[in-house]
Formats: C-alpha cells, structure tokens, sequence
C-alpha cells in the first residue's frame, strides 16, 4: 500500500509531504524517488496486466476461438488410413478432443476428420479379435503406462458409447491331461470346492492343475467390432468424422517446404476407390497411418524415410455357438500347451453366450515384402486341421461341449508384429503433418483407447501428455549414418507376447 500511494504521487507530478529528515536529504530522495518509480511501473504491469489480458473480451467465453490452440494452428483435414480398432481410436479421441477445445458456444469446429479404410471397418484382426483386456500384465515394461491407461479408459468408454459387450471377467488358468475317471472326477470336484462361483459349470472335462490368474478386478474383455462401429457412430454423431472411405491408399502426396526449411509438408493422399476402381486424391494436412500389419507400406509412401520391419502372424480362431436355452458362465481361461493337439488355448465367454477360443497354435509368418502387397487383406481364410485341433482339445476340457458344443463360426486374422514386439507410434521423420500409430502385436485391442488419446494430444499439442511415446519411436530401426554405418535391430520374437 505504501509502495503504490508512493508511486501515485510520484507519478501525478505532486510533492510529497516533507519530513526534517527528507528536506536535509533532498537531492537523496529525488535519487530514490526516480528508482522506486521504474521499480513500480514494474510492479504495476506484473500485477495487472497479465489478470487484465486474462479477462479482455478476445479471450471470454463467447469467443469461438479454440482454447490453447487458434484455429490457424490447427490442421484442417486429418485423413487416418485404416478402419480398424486403432484407427478408428485415433479418428474418435481427434474428435473428442476437438469438442473439448471448442467453447461453449459451439461453434463448428475447422477441422474435418476421415478414415481411408481398405475393405470395411473391422474388416480385419479388429473384426476377429478376442477382446480380451488386462491392466497389470503389462507391468515392468515400457507398455505399462499402456495397459493402465487403456484398461481404466475402456471402462469409462463402455458407459460412453452404450457398448454392451463390455464387461470384467476373472480368468483361471487350466492345465490339460490325459485320463479320466474317478481320480479325474475328484481333482474337479475339489476345483470347484475352492474356486467357487469363478469355476464355470462348462469347465467339466479332463485337466490337471487349475489356478486363478484374476479375480476380475483388472481383466475384462469387449467384442472389438462393436466398440469400432460404436466410435465411428458417435464421432458421425458429433459432426467430426465426415466419413469413412472406403479405398486402398497407394500414397502420401507431399511438398518441399515453403520456408526454405528441410524436409517436405503432407498435401494430402492418393488411393484407389473400392467400387470405381479409379485413382482418387484426397487433401490432408495431416495423415495417419493405422493399418495394422499393411502399416509397412508406409515406408514407400514416405520414399524410405523410416524403416518399418514388419511381420503378420496369421492365426486361426474359432466361435461356438451359444447352447440352445443356456447362459455361459464368464470365466476366461488360458490354458496350457497341449501337446497332443498343438495348442494353447485361450477360451472367452462372450455376453451373447457364445465362446470365442484362439491359441490354436500353427501360426503362418507373413514377411513385410508380402504385407507391402496387401497379403490376405482381402481374403484371410482358417487354417482346417487348427481348427480341428482347437476343438477337439477344447472338447477334452470340456464335457458339456463335447455333448452339445455347435460351432458357430471359424476365422483367421494377422497380427502386426515389430521385431521387439512394441508399436511404431509417432511422428514420421522429414514430413510435416505425417504420423504413424501401427504393430501393436496382440495387445492392439487392447491398447486401442490409450493410443488413441496419445496420438491425438501429439497431434493437436504436439506432445503425448498421457504416455511416454519414446519407447515407441517409429525411427528406432531407421539406419543413422553412424561411423560404422550400422542398423540397430531386434530379435524375432515369434508367438510370444
């Protein structure tokens, strides 16, 4: 209070009330006087101006500017390329954010959103999936912050988009053996003493040892085709997601930069449209590559900015059909190697009442030369004898459906595998407005929430706030010129997860 009395004087050209003190040290007091007023008119400016900016009209609440980002910072069209779980993710959580950046007047938004799908939405592994979810199998990895992320947001999604496959589920897991009879009859019997409700009455056939896995706390599962048809419904509802495309991409158009930088800017992509079969331009400021194991083509697209090593592991599932008048008891189980058939099932109960089984063992490798040519995209058929494996080893852990089992529906689908089985999530080096979110392995299902968050705070902030993207640099296989020239590379790691 002193201070601004002080400099009020000072600066209304008044003289102050003289004490003896002050009219002996004149010449003094004028020093300081001169001082405390270019100490003040700071003081002032820090104090005031920064609250007055804050509340000017440009910045109120009735303005349509975009909080955090103008409008002239954001792109304008955003192409993702690939329908699938992922895709669709990244195109939702774009759309989401974009809502929650406008003000409350509603303005309409500049920026449309498109999904350049191949086939159809969840034409592929997202149509096929098991949808199985697990929060704290990922912990100790660099895919931790992935699986909480996604797990937690899964839940809340379900309720958002009125999903109604979405549920939590504990899982056991379940040894197969050979025999039967009495000392059979026993060890099931004592099964279900100690593990109670979680012990499914269809789990009734041959196994050995039986343990709990979880309790269904922090495992759950959704059916992945409802989930990606939910997504784009809800972003067509909001007015973001213009429309899903359907075309196979054959390139990324690009441009020097205008400012003399390196590097070039994303223009927009070329495809082939799926019913005229003619080549097709579409303007984008910003794309996305999100097609599962076809993502390699990218490398091609980009003329070999990244490297992308990529492997489709095609597999084989199975669905039984829901046992006429009868409920199915939710217990996942994931069992282990059968020798006699080849497999290592993994069994889940759907909300529908049918089981959807995978683990079949026999897996084809499908090298990215071949994926580069759009390998079984089009057609992805079940391998027969897996099939027979699969059910016949289900059939021995199982009483009820050796009796009454009816398969409802046998399918194969690819799963993209990086050599260090982690995703290629990221900007694309050299091209401004390019990102790739791709080779998940088989937690793309899983992880398809949390991926579509970081992606879109990288894309409208320029960084991922909610998942350290470092670990999943798409340019960690890219050769550097070095002083020995060397690629860094990783190891193939199979059927593992």
């Amino acid at each position: 209070v002193h201070c601004l009395k002080h400099a009020t004087i000072i600066m209304s050209g008044q003289q102050e009330p003289a004490t003896d003190n002050d009219n002996n040290q004149t010449t003094t007091a004028h020093t300081v006087n001169k001082e405390m007023m270019r100490f003040i008119v700071v003081l002032l400016t820090c104090l005031f101006m920064e609250p007055i900016k804050a509340f000017s009209p440009s910045s109120s609440s009735s303005s349509p500017q975009i909080s955090k980002m103008s409008a002239a910072a954001l792109p304008k069209s955003i192409v993702i390329i690939g329908g699938g779980i992922q895709g669709t993710s990244v195109a939702y959580h774009l759309s989401k954010k974009l809502l929650e950046k406008q003000q409350p007047n509603k303005s309409p938004c500049p920026v449309s959103i498109t999904i350049l799908e191949a086939k159809e939405p969840a034409s592929a592994a997202s149509g096929k999936g098991g949808g199985f979810m697990a929060r704290s199998w990922g912990d100790g990895s660099p895919t931790q912050g992935i699986h909480h992320l996604a797990f937690d947001l899964y839940e809340e999604l379900a309720v958002e988009l009125e999903c109604k496959s979405y549920r939590k589920l504990p899982v056991l897991s379940v040894s197969p053996a050979a025999g039967s009879g009495s000392k059979m009859n026993a060890a099931l019997q004592k099964a279900r003493d100690s593990l109670g409700d979680i012990m499914p009455d269809w789990l009734d056939g041959n196994m050995g040892r039986i343990g709990v896995m979880g309790q269904g706390d922090d495992t759950a599962q959704i059916t992945p085709k409802e989930f990606v048809e939910k997504m784009i419904e809800k972003s067509r509802s909001d007015g973001l997601v213009q429309d899903v495309i359907l075309g196979e991409c054959i390139g990324v158009d690009a441009v020097s930069r205008e400012d003399g930088g390196s590097g070039y800017v994303v223009k927009g992509v070329k495809y082939i449209d799926r019913q005229s079969k003619q080549e097709c331009f579409m303007e984008a400021d910003v794309v996305v590559v999100s097609a599962g194991p076809w993502s390699c083509q990218a490398e091609d697209w980009f003329d070999n900015a990244v490297e992308l090593p990529m492997e489709g592991v095609k597999s084989t599932s199975i669905v039984w059909k829901q046992r006429e008048g009868q409920t199915t008891d939710a217990t996942a189980l994931f069992c282990g190697e059968d020798y006699r058939y080849g497999t290592h099932l993994e069994v889940y109960p759907r909300p529908d009442d049918s089981i959807y089984i995978c683990g079949i063992g026999g897996s084809d490798y499908i090298a990215k030369d071949e994926l580069k040519v759009g390998a079984y995209r089009e057609e992805c058929n079940a391998n027969e004898s897996r099939v027979e494996a699969a059910s016949n080893a289900f059939r021995k852990i199982s009483e009820t459906y050796k009796k009454n089992g009816e398969l409802q529906r046998v399918q194969a689908c690819m799963r993209p595998c990086p050599p260090d089985a982690m995703p290629y999530m990221g900007k694309i080096p050299g091209y401004e407005g390019a990102y790739i979110n791709a080779g998940h392995n088989c937690w793309g299902i899983a992880w398809a929430p949390a991926c579509g968050v970081a992606m879109s705070e990288l894309i409208l902030e320029g960084e991922s706030s909610s998942i350290d993207l470092k670990p999943f640099d798409p340019t960690r296989f890219t050769q550097r010129v070095t002083g020995r020239g060397r690629k860094r590379r990783g190891e193939n790691v199979g059927e593992q997860w």
